[in-house]
């Protein structure tokens, strides 16, 4: 259903685009997608999300004023844009998207998952 996608290495500073691509059914129908990241053995936390119909967006103080989350709905891709990487932000990105709208932070309101893009920051 979410294809996310863009990962790669990248040297600190630098910046990355993610992209996350709904098949079989558009953004449209969601409410809310998010976007989070996993570091191993750690738990899996929000870093920003967007409301589909009204382009209101939410972001974790951890990233906040790096990243920049938006939506093409022609496309039906949401994208999340990356800058000023730091070596800590290498982890596994994921795209979810919510089919109404719930606690953003919470992963069981999510019902569609992407499975995940790894981001590498090399200091």
């Amino acid at each position: 259903q979410l294809q996310a996608y863009g990962g790669g290495l990248v040297q600190a500073g630098g910046s990355l685009r993610l992209s996350c691509a709904a098949s079989g059914r558009t953004f449209s129908n969601f409410d809310m997608m998010g976007w989070f990241r996993q570091a191993p053995g750690k738990e899996r936390s929000l870093v920003a999300a967007i409301r589909w119909n009204s382009s209101t967006t939410y972001y974790s103080n951890s990233v906040r004023g790096r990243v920049t989350v938006s939506r093409d709905s022609a496309k039906s891709t949401a994208y999340l844009q990356m800058n000023s990487l730091k070596p800590e932000d290498t982890v596994i990105y994921y795209c979810a998207a919510q089919r109404q709208y719930g606690n953003i932070y919470d992963l069981a309101s999510y019902n569609y998952w992407g499975q995940g893009t790894q981001v590498t920051v090399s200091s």
